[in-house]
């Protein structure tokens, strides 16, 4: 099939989905609909102002140009919240197969019933959004998020406690915990950062007080999970999803500690992931994969088969295409 993909940014994860699908055999054209610069990250931080207003015009335009050039026998808008109601009376004047993915709570998006009729089936990382679409009437499925398997990465080994992700307050504290603990802990991000840039953009003015680095891109990421001693993945409250990290940990053969026991639906709890918590389980985890380290091998192996296995970007693509059957 000819797929339109259109697609937010998003830390460069449009070229995953545009990967994945391609080695499902499809030839895909990608658009990413919020690459713009400095604009569009102005206007995210003021929604609602005139240059949000303009720039999401000026996204929706740009959309509606990328569909008329492509011709394509299918579209796949993953998030798009950020698209005018032209895009979506575009979209649903075509007779092309359509799907949109959303990788966030609805709550954090500006979707209403009447737009989301406009696609085939929307998919969402989140069961309880799902299932509350489906008493609304529209036709809804989970899809989880996935790993990447196709971006080569080299190992970057580090014997410290890693974690990759944006600066929220539990996170800080976990971190701080096991620092305080004698563990060393290492945090990569632009909220973490000390870079004069990054504390200025970020306004983080105040340091962690852990050992801190810059945002890195995806595969020196998975290269910095997988050589770490261990890895963290919180999630926190607010989220029934899981991220995309509790699948690319394991996928890159990293040793992942979460913080969500209802993982088990997709991995064994205890040979393919360790699940913590409290801050004592924390702790007890990541002494003792320093002191057997063929466990903590065996853990990081069979996490990684069970990923290769069920959970890629590939196999999710695989499942959208497969609705259409």
């Amino acid at each position: 099939m000819r797929v339109l993909l259109v697609s937010p940014v998003f830390h460069g994860y449009w070229s995953a989905f545009d990967a994945a699908l391609a080695a499902k055999g499809h030839e895909v054209t990608t658009h990413c609909y919020d690459a713009g610069g400095i604009a569009n990250a102005m206007a995210h931080r003021l929604p609602g102002s005139s240059l949000d207003r303009r720039v999401r015009t000026q996204a929706t335009r740009r959309a509606i140009a990328a569909l008329g050039a492509a011709r394509p026998d299918a579209v796949i808008v993953v998030k798009g919240d950020a698209l005018g109601d032209e895009w979506w009376d575009a979209l649903g004047s075509t007779r092309v197969r359509t799907a949109l993915w959303l990788y966030d709570e609805l709550e954090r998006m500006d979707y209403d019933d009447a737009t989301l009729g406009h696609v085939e089936r929307v998919f969402s990382y989140s069961p309880a959004d799902v299932a509350a679409l489906r008493t609304r009437g529209i036709r809804a499925a989970v899809l989880p998020d996935g790993f990447d398997s196709l971006t080569a990465f080299s190992v970057r080994p580090d014997d410290a406690v890693s974690f990759v992700g944006a600066r929220y307050p539990e996170r800080e504290r976990l971190l701080r915990a096991l620092a305080a603990g004698g563990e060393r802990v290492v945090a990569y991000g632009r909220e973490w950062s000390r870079h004069p840039w990054d504390v200025l953009r970020t306004r983080r003015w105040r340091s962690a007080g852990i050992r801190t680095h810059r945002d890195i891109d995806r595969a020196t990421y998975f290269g910095t999970m997988a050589g770490s001693v261990a890895t963290l993945n919180i999630h926190g409250d607010g989220h029934d999803g899981f991220s995309m990290r509790t699948f690319e940990a394991p996928g890159v053969g990293a040793l992942q500690l979460i913080d969500r026991a209802d993982v088990a639906q997709h991995y064994e709890v205890g040979t393919e992931t360790l699940v913590f918590s409290t801050d004592d389980e924390l702790h007890e985890h990541v002494q003792r994969a320093r002191r057997e380290p063929q466990w903590a091998r065996q853990v990081r192996e069979a996490g990684r088969r069970r990923t290769l296995a069920e959970h890629t970007l590939v196999h999710r693509m695989g499942e959208v295409m497969a609705s259409w059957e």
